[in-house]
C-alpha cells in the first residue's frame, strides 16, 4: 500500500520548510501593482519589471495586517504626501508565512517611505530633463499675463470647496473688479488626472481667443494624492499650451512638475484669486497714477506761468499807466493762448493714451496669431512622423511579440510575426 498523507499535513510540512529556510525579515524593492485595503488588512500584489523591456520578471503577494498598517499608513503618507497606490515603487521589510489554509504570502512589517520619496525624486527629476532638452520648461513662463486679465477659464472639480472659494473671492472682491469664469469640469486626484486635465486644456484651445488665462485649481481633496501631477504628457501639455496658466493646487510642502512648467505658481485657489484681483488692481493703478500725473503737471504749468505774468506785471513802472494797459492786454491774450494750449495738450495727451489702448488689442492678437502660427509648424513636423505615411508609400513594418522587428537573428524557427501593410495585416510563421 502506498505511503499517503493528508493535503493538511503536507502544507503543514511546506509551512514548516518555510519557516526554517527563512526564519529572518528581508526587506525588497518592488514595484505595487494593486493595492487593497479591507477590514483594515492591506493587500498587495508586488511586481518587479525588466528594466529595458518593461515586462514584468517577477510577482508576489504580499498582507499588512491591521495592527501593523494602523501605523504603517499613517508614517508613510505624513512623509511621501501621498497613499499608497498602484504603480508607485516602495521598499518593504518582509517575512515568509505559509498558511495551510491560504498558502504562501510575503507579511509586511514595515514600508521606508524614505524609498519611495527617492523614486519620487528621480521620476520628477527625469521629467523636468526630458522637458529642457526639449526646450519647452520654461515657454508657459515667457507669456505675459494680459494687462486686462479677467477672462478666466478654470480647471477644477465642480464640487471641490477650493472652486468655491476661489468663484467666491473673485465676485466680490473689495473693487468692484468683473471677472468672467467657464468652468471646465476635470478629476482632480486619483489615476485620471493627467487625462482629465489635458482633455479640459484641448477643449479650452478650441475656444481660446474666449479667455486671457486658464486657472488650474485643486482644493477639499486628500493632500496626500498629487502623483497625477507629475506626469511627462501633463508637464508637456501645460509647457506648450499658448495662454498663460496659474496654478493653485492647494499643497505648500512639495513643488510638482505642473507647477514648475506654470507660468505661475500659488499655494491655494484662494491665493489664485487674490492674484488675480491683486493684478487688476495693479492696472488700474496704474492707469489711475498716470491721469494724476498729467493733471498735476498741467496745474503746475498754469501755475509757473501765472507767477511770471505776476512778477512781470509787478516790473512795469507805475508811470507808465498806459504801457502797462496795453502790455497786461498782451499778457491776457498770452494767458488765454496758454490756457488753450495747455487745453489742446490735455485733449492730445487724453487721445494719445487712446491711441495706446487701441494699439494693445493688435499687439495681443499677433502673439496669440505666432504661437498659433508655431503649435502649426509643430503639428505639421508631428505629422510628417506618422508611420501612417510610410505605410502609404508601400513601406511595411513587421512586429514580434507586440514590438517592431529590426534583427532577423531574434526569430526562431516557429516564430510567429506579423507584417503590418497601408490595408491591413499579415500573419506569418518563421522558416529557417
Amino acid at each position: 500500500m502506498k505511503n499517503t498523507v493528508t493535503l493538511y499535513e503536507l502544507n503543514s510540512l511546506v509551512k514548516d520548510v518555510v519557516s526554517m529556510a527563512l526564519p529572518d525579515e528581508y526587506w525588497v524593492e518592488a514595484e505595487l501593482s494593486d493595492v487593497n485595503v479591507n477590514n483594515g488588512n492591506c493587500y498587495m500584489e508586488l511586481i518587479q519589471k525588466d528594466e529595458r523591456s518593461n515586462t514584468p520578471v517577477a510577482k508576489a503577494s504580499a498582507k499588512c495586517w491591521r495592527s501593523t498598517w494602523a501605523v504603517i499608513r499613517p508614517h508613510f503618507e505624513r512623509v511621501t504626501n501621498q497613499t499608497l497606490h498602484r504603480g508607485i515603487k516602495v521598499l518593504l521589510r518582509v517575512y515568509a508565512q505559509f498558511h495551510e489554509n491560504y498558502g504562501f504570502s510575503w507579511i509586511v512589517t514595515d514600508i521606508d517611505p524614505t524609498y519611495t520619496m527617492g523614486d519620487m525624486a528621480r521620476k520628477r527629476q527625469e521629467i523636468v530633463r526630458i522637458l529642457k532638452e526639449q526646450g519647452v520648461f520654461d515657454l508657459n513662463k515667457q507669456l505675459p499675463l494680459p494687462m486686462f486679465n479677467q477672462r478666466i477659464a478654470v480647471i477644477s472639480s465642480a464640487s471641490a470647496a477650493g472652486y468655491g472659494d476661489f468663484s467666491d473671492q473673485l465676485s466680490s472682491n473689495q473693487y468692484g473688479f468683473h471677472f468672467t469664469t467657464t468652468l471646465f469640469p476635470a478629476i482632480m486626484q486619483g489615476e485620471r488626472v493627467e487625462e482629465s486635465i489635458i482633455s479640459a486644456l484641448n477643449d479650452i484651445n478650441d475656444d481660446i481667443d474666449s479667455y486671457d488665462c486658464v486657472v488650474i485649481i485643486r482644493g477639499g481633496g486628500a493632500t496626500s494624492d498629487l502623483s497625477g501631477f507629475d506626469t511627462l504628457a501633463l508637464a508637456e501639455n501645460v509647457a506648450n499650451f499658448p495662454l498663460p496658466i496659474i496654478t493653485g493646487i492647494g499643497h505648500e510642502r512639495d513643488e510638482s512638475v505642473l507647477d514648475m512648467v506654470s507660468n505661475t505658481r500659488l499655494k491655494t485657489p484662494t491665493a489664485v484669486a487674490s492674484f488675480l484681483v491683486d493684478n487688476l488692481k495693479q492696472v488700474s493703478d496704474l492707469i489711475d497714477s498716470l491721469g494724476e500725473r498729467i493733471a498735476n503737471r498741467v496745474t503746475s504749468k498754469i501755475e509757473m506761468e501765472r507767477l511770471r505774468l505776476e512778477k512781470l506785471s509787478s516790473a512795469i513802472p507805475v508811470l507808465f499807466s498806459l504801457a502797462k494797459t496795453r502790455h497786461e492786454a498782451s499778457l491776457t491774450a498770452l494767458f488765454t493762448r496758454l490756457e488753450n494750449a495747455v487745453t489742446r495738450r490735455v485733449s492730445d495727451s487724453k487721445h494719445h493714451l487712446v491711441l495706446l489702448s487701441q494699439r494693445i488689442p493688435p499687439l495681443v492678437t499677433g502673439k496669440i496669431a505666432a504661437e498659433r502660427h508655431r503649435l502649426e509648424m509643430l503639428s505639421q513636423r508631428a505629422n510628417a512622423l506618422d508611420p501612417a505615411l510610410l505605410l502609404r508609400r508601400g513601406y511595411s513594418i513587421t512586429l514580434f511579440n507586440g514590438h517592431s522587428l529590426r534583427d532577423a537573428s531574434q526569430l526562431k524557427d516557429g516564430d510567429e510575426i506579423i507584417t503590418v501593410v497601408e490595408k491591413g495585416k499579415i500573419k506569418s510563421k518563421v522558416q529557417k
